[in-house]
């Protein structure tokens, strides 16, 4: 089972979510969930979209490649994130993607420039450096 991270209490971190942890989810509060992986991705859970929204949570699939990512894609996916109804689950195939979204997201919120919370999550080897 994928360990779902709490980062604070708008925002949680996970890899690849079960339909048990999803009404885990629903249970304690969660509103909504961002799932970070593209379609051509395998998947453990069939119909995620339809099995999130028959919870009561609002879901959305954003498709993240973080080594085809730029500034631009930053800051629409920064937005979706405002919009979500909170608390929000996050959720990649490995909780990379999540965490080094959450990072620049947390960080740019905190009025640190873009470029130097990139630069932070190249440092953690979240990110790599040709982004």
């Amino acid at each position: 089972m994928v360990t779902v991270r709490k980062i604070n209490n708008e925002l949680a971190i996970a890899g690849q979510i079960t339909l048990d942890q999803l009404k885990q989810l629903a249970d304690d509060g969660y509103k909504s969930v961002l799932n970070l992986r593209s379609p051509d991705e395998k998947t453990l859970l069939d119909n995620e979209q339809e099995k999130v929204e028959l919870l009561g949570l609002q879901y959305i699939n954003f498709p993240t490649n973080l080594e085809k990512m730029n500034h631009q894609t930053a800051l629409n996916l920064f937005q979706i994130i405002n919009q979500l109804s909170k608390p929000t689950l996050i959720h990649c195939d490995d909780s990379i993607r999540s965490a080094a979204i959450i990072l620049l997201y947390i960080a740019t919120k905190q009025g640190i420039d873009f470029e130097q919370a990139l630069q932070q999550t190249i440092n953690l080897g979240l990110i790599s450096s040709h982004f």
